[in-house]
């Protein structure tokens, strides 16, 4: 169904399954599977679920998408959008309360005059020590006379996590004093 402002709606009850093409707008209340490229805009209302490789100008997710989502200007997930997938599009906004699993790659960054590739980014959980029960002390043994007690040097316990690397960035830090 095509709207008069140039949007095609696909209804509730539709399931579209193959490649989907065009060049206007198109807003998905039902579901579509395979591929979808579009010129223009997605928007995924909350009763939508699209499972397709996606390549459009701007995406909305209000409702589920699964599959990898490629945009020339950005996506957006609400906060009832759902998505499992990978991102990449210059411009990526993920609303309080939406579901996001995957990776997203925002293309290349200028830092400091040196323009750098991005890579996709993943979230990654902190570190945490692991706990070990102290060993139990071995018997001691008895020294004889005029031998030395030397005692046997305690196990050290493992220190701090090593830093995760940031990357190929080169940071400046610039320190004022008074």
């Amino acid at each position: 169904m095509a709207t008069t402002d140039g949007t095609t709606i696909i209804g509730e009850s539709i399931l579209i399954s193959g490649s989907l093409n065009g060049d206007e707008d198109l807003t998905v209340r039902g579901r579509v599977e395979g591929t979808l490229t579009l010129t223009k805009t997605l928007v995924v209302e909350p009763t939508g679920i699209v499972k397709a490789e996606v390549q459009v100008r701007n995406c909305v997710i209000a409702g589920v998408v699964v599959g990898n989502v490629t945009a020339t200007e950005s996506v957006e997930i609400t906060k009832e959008g759902r998505m499992v997938g990978d991102i990449a599009a210059p411009r990526v906004i993920i609303v309080d309360g939406a579901s996001f699993r995957g990776r997203i790659d925002m293309g290349e960054v200028d830092v400091e005059g040196e323009r750098v590739s991005r890579g996709p980014t993943r979230a990654i959980a902190p570190s945490r020590p692991t706990f070990r029960p102290a060993a139990k002390p071995a018997a001691k043994p008895e020294a004889k006379k005029g031998e030395e007690k030397t005692l046997p040097s305690a196990p050290r316990p493992p220190g701090p996590p090593a830093p995760v690397a940031m990357g190929a960035v080169k940071r400046k830090v610039i320190v004022k004093r008074k």
